[in-house]
């Protein structure tokens, strides 16, 4: 009897690990995807994922379901370990009902979300669905309403990243966009709230799926994911990677690596990147490269609000959040998008106790009516409030200018900066030396007999004065002027003396972030 009932045991794990079956997954293979179980084993340590609710059925007996059969409810859940630490996954099943969302659909995907909250592990989120299972009606959209609620709970204790593998639309984008970080695969991933029928219908606009909601469009222009890769497999060696820079929780460090690159490499190539015209660009990637553990850089968000950069490193085999102004677009100026895009990321890294690195060359806020009527005023505090409400060690770079407010943005000694430093040639001042001239000393001008050499006179004297770092230096706005060869190993020194730092904040239900 008992080997019986071991056969039957074996007969339905392996039917339900068919999935929707031969054809629908040739079809899946066909369209460039994989199924969610192939995801999932890609994404595990070899042997170590652990299946649960793989008997769990829908109750569903309107129009039809009741005859329906969907093996593993249309998502596979469980834990496992990558590079040997437990983390939690759930993929959706895009062979079973279309990977569509009923009742026990969800509840499955909440009872990964507890656990990994229970944990402290980070779950990892595969959606590949046609949205609600319309036919469980309101039990779908309650389903949605209970994941979101958990992801919103977790926020800031697990680490919590949301992987588009195709179609996410509805309702359902809601939970990629309340976790940490959004994955997508470019031509085989769409998010959308209405699809391209509806928006025809409503407003007589014509757009492609891809156009309106693939991975390229979120990437660059709306700024809803982080990541893009040309497949499923490359994404998931991405999202590795990506956990690899953080902790398990909200209690924890990032995992530490041994580092074999030297901390004291000298990079005499520094003092010689900054242009001698303070309006020409170059690319301030090739000074994070310099400077971080192997020149390994991951960026995050590369292809949004690009005038700043954001992502993480190492330095001496700890994880660093990186936070720079790009001079090679929009002469590094703050704007809307770059505000949002770095305050985000300022506040992922002080929820998980990841040191910042601050990286300055900015010359102030983006001017224009399209700024100013969007709200740069409103978008610009999310900077302010998050470099200040950070706990986090913040050491503060800067490499050239920093003028005005966006000096403050950029994280000064008063917003919160353990450290700051400053190369030799950097400009810390209220305003440019052209701008500040012009009001400081416009009688002088005006009143010259050559207003022009006046004017160029002035500009000078204001630069030998005041563009310069060692005003704010006496001042104690800067704690040290460095030779730019030597900024690895001061850096790496820095970070050193400040893994002890505790700092806290007044006791509160929480802040009013201004969104």
């Amino acid at each position: 009897m008992s080997v019986d009932k071991i056969k039957d045991l074996q007969d339905r794990l392996e039917g339900i690990q068919q999935g929707g079956g031969a054809d629908r997954i040739g079809k899946q293979h066909k369209s460039g995807k994989l199924t969610a179980r192939e995801r999932i084993n890609l994404l595990m340590d070899p042997a170590s994922f652990v299946e649960i609710d793989a008997f769990v059925k829908h109750r569903c007996t309107e129009f039809g379901m009741e005859t329906m059969e969907a093996p593993a409810e249309g998502v596979v859940t469980g834990y496992g370990t990558v590079d040997g630490r437990l983390v939690y996954v759930y993929a959706q099943d895009f062979t079973v009902v279309g990977g569509s969302l009923g009742e026990m659909h969800a509840k499955k995907i909440c009872k990964v979300l507890d656990l990994a909250l229970k944990m402290g592990a980070p779950v990892v989120g595969m959606n590949d669905s046609g949205g609600a299972r319309i036919q469980e009606g309101v039990d779908a959209l309650s389903g949605y309403g209970q994941i979101f609620y958990r992801n919103t709970i977790a926020s800031g204790v697990i680490p919590q990243i949301s992987v588009i593998m195709g179609p996410c639309a509805g309702g359902a984008v809601y939970s990629p966009a309340l976790t940490d970080f959004v994955f997508m695969v470019d031509k085989t991933s769409q998010m959308f709230i209405t699809g391209p029928q509806v928006i025809k219908a409503v407003t007589g606009e014509e757009v492609s799926a891809e156009e309106l909601g693939g991975a390229m469009t979120h990437n660059r222009t709306s700024g809803v994911a982080h990541f893009i890769s040309p497949d499923d497999k490359a994404c998931i060696e991405e999202i590795k990677r990506l956990l690899s820079f953080l902790p398990s929780n909200n209690l924890e460090t990032a995992p530490v690596v041994l580092c074999e690159d030297d901390l004291n490499r000298m990079d005499e190539a520094l003092n010689s990147i900054i242009p001698n015209s303070p309006n020409k660009p170059y690319d301030m990637k090739e000074i994070i490269r310099s400077i971080v553990d192997n020149g390994d850089f991951f960026e995050v968000q590369p292809y949004y609000a690009m005038n700043i950069i954001t992502g993480f490193a190492r330095i001496n085999g700890s994880s660093i959040g990186i936070i720079a102004n790009q001079p090679k677009v929009l002469a590094g100026c703050l704007d809307i998008n770059a505000s949002d895009k770095a305050g985000r990321f300022i506040r992922t890294c002080d929820a998980f106790n990841v040191p910042i690195l601050n990286l300055v060359d900015v010359p102030g806020f983006l001017p224009g009516t399209n700024q100013e009527y969007g709200g740069i005023i409103r978008h610009g505090a999310k900077m302010l409030y998050a470099y200040s409400e950070a706990t986090v060690p913040i050491v503060t770079l800067i490499v050239r200018k920093a003028y005005g407010g966006a000096y403050l943005a950029m994280c000064s000694k008063d917003l919160g900066a353990d450290m700051v430093y400053a190369w030799p040639m950097a400009e810390i001042a209220v305003m440019g030396p052209d701008g500040a001239a012009n009001i400081i000393f416009k009688k002088d001008i005006e009143g010259a007999e050559n207003p022009a050499a006046a004017r160029a006179e002035k500009i000078q004297e204001y630069k030998d004065k005041f563009a310069t770092p060692y005003i704010a230096a006496s001042r104690g706005f800067v704690d040290d002027v460095i030779e730019p060869a030597t900024t690895r190993q001061r850096l790496a020194n820095a970070f050193e003396m400040l893994s002890s730092k505790r700092e806290s904040r007044p006791s509160k239900k929480h802040g009013n972030l201004p969104v």
